[in-house]
């Protein structure tokens, strides 16, 4: 019997167009939009002005916070401007605006395509290096690599968890990547080992890419204290808290995180990152992206610099269907509805999904008839009924004292009520309301 965590969870239509599309090169754009927060944590603080000459590779913003990341030029031109333009949120945030002029690269990566399998750096130096180049989460949360990596006093590792769920409808990229870059990922799953300073690692697979699943376990049998396990499929399973539970049957506390139960959870994409930044001296200035959708003319899995507008990945893609309802950055479960063409791709960006009219539109909504499956669907154990209730009426005490916090804006609940109540709308914009009213409690 697969492995799979207990607690609610549903099974979409998983839609995976563009799984069997190898990974692309996009173009390197004209220009570039590089946001200067692109981390869970403090934006960098910018390094380079108007008229600067950088390259691909080049430091232009540091993260000087604990909880922030360096960032690096994804191209080589002039910074033409630092001003606000609209990021994935919607709102207009800080960013360095470079013009693009050829592609030369900080000479110090090693852009030959030979494997490096040893790593001299030791725990400390890993550490250090993931810190200079900017290396975060590629599963969506941005968190530092880093700061994930240095473990709290009285905390102890065990087990490194490499995230290889993918359970998002439509987006293959971390597929692809496992595909493509299985030996690099085996690396970096071994490089995040030493930092970490643990002797074991379990790569998670859902049993939907059992292509995936062969191949990296074939790999697992040549680095020490690595495997591979299948995992029934099954959302939101790629959430850090669902994972572990499958794989480990350990919980998670309310309010902590994985290092509680002596585990750290990275995923695929940021392992191979992991590899190229230790063993390439490369920065994070690129990633796949999935860009797809029914209607979408060919469906791909692009090698995207940072900052490039999402226009020039749709237009790679055949262009914007005429029956387009929506764009979606990331799946459609928790992913976000774009505004502009213009937003650029930042670390975070996992996929690119255009809905068409009919699947974008919303049903009437109705009242709730009492039926509880959004509380069998909910992961977390909640009652998103009556968080969705309180947060309406303002009782941002109560909602806390029900666990909003806890919830992982999954969408199970929304996705699966008969009444087509925007439950986790509500829900959002309650969790940070409560999430402000904690921190204005924490100031007096």
């Amino acid at each position: 019997m697969l492995k799979t965590f207990k607690l609610g969870g549903i099974h979409p239509e998983e839609i995976k167009l563009s799984s069997d599309q190898p990974i692309d090169v996009l173009p390197v754009p004209k220009k570039v939009f590089i946001p200067v927060s692109q981390n869970l944590g403090a934006p960098s603080k910018v390094l380079v002005k108007k008229g600067d000459i950088v390259k691909a590779g080049q430091l232009i913003a540091k993260g000087e916070a604990f909880i922030s990341s360096n960032l690096h030029s994804s191209v080589s031109g002039t910074v033409m401007k630092v001003d606000k333009v609209i990021d994935t949120s919607g709102y207009k945030r800080e960013a360095i605006v470079i013009d693009v002029d050829g592609d030369e690269w900080d000479n110090t990566i090693d852009r030959s395509e030979q494997i490096k399998r040893d790593c001299p750096l030791s725990a400390k130096e890993i550490i250090e290096k993931l810190k200079e180049m900017g290396i975060v989460g590629l599963g969506g949360a941005t968190f530092p690599s880093h700061v994930k990596l240095m473990v709290p006093d009285g905390k102890k590792a065990d087990l490194l968890i490499i995230n290889g769920v993918e359970c998002e409808p439509y987006l293959t990229s971390d597929h692809r990547v496992m595909m493509e870059k299985g030996e690099e990922i085996m690396i970096g799953t071994t490089i995040l080992m030493k930092g970490l300073g643990v002797k074991k690692a379990i790569i998670g697979i859902e049993n939907n890419k059992k292509d995936a699943i062969t191949y990296l376990t074939d790999l697992a049998d040549k680095f020490e204290g690595t495997k591979v396990q299948t995992l029934k499929v099954k959302y939101p399973q790629g959430g850090e808290k669902q994972l572990i539970k499958a794989l480990t049957n350990r919980e998670v506390p309310s309010g902590k995180l994985p290092i509680e139960v002596g585990c750290v959870v990275n995923n695929v994409g940021t392992a191979l990152a992991v590899y190229e930044a230790v063993q390439k001296n490369k920065p994070l200035f690129e990633r796949v992206v999935t860009v797809t959708g029914k209607s979408v003319n060919k469906p791909a899995n692009f090698l995207v610099r940072v900052g490039t507008p999402i226009s020039e990945l749709i237009d790679q893609a055949g262009g914007l269907p005429q029956d387009t309802g929506k764009i979606i950055s990331g799946g459609p479960m928790m992913g976000k509805a774009l505004v502009s063409l213009d937003t650029p791709v930042v670390k975070g960006t996992s996929g690119i999904l255009l809905m068409t009219d009919r699947e974008s539109k919303r049903v009437v909504v109705q009242t709730c008839i009492r039926c509880g499956k959004c509380i069998t669907v909910c992961p977390m154990g909640l009652e998103p009924y009556l968080l969705s209730n309180l947060i309406q009426h303002e009782e941002l005490e109560d909602a806390e004292k029900e666990g909003i916090m806890d919830c992982m804006e999954c969408g199970s609940c929304q996705y699966t009520c008969p009444s087509g109540r925007p439950l986790l709308d509500y829900i959002r914009v309650g969790k940070n309301r409560v999430g402000q009213m904690i921190r204005n409690r924490g100031k007096k």
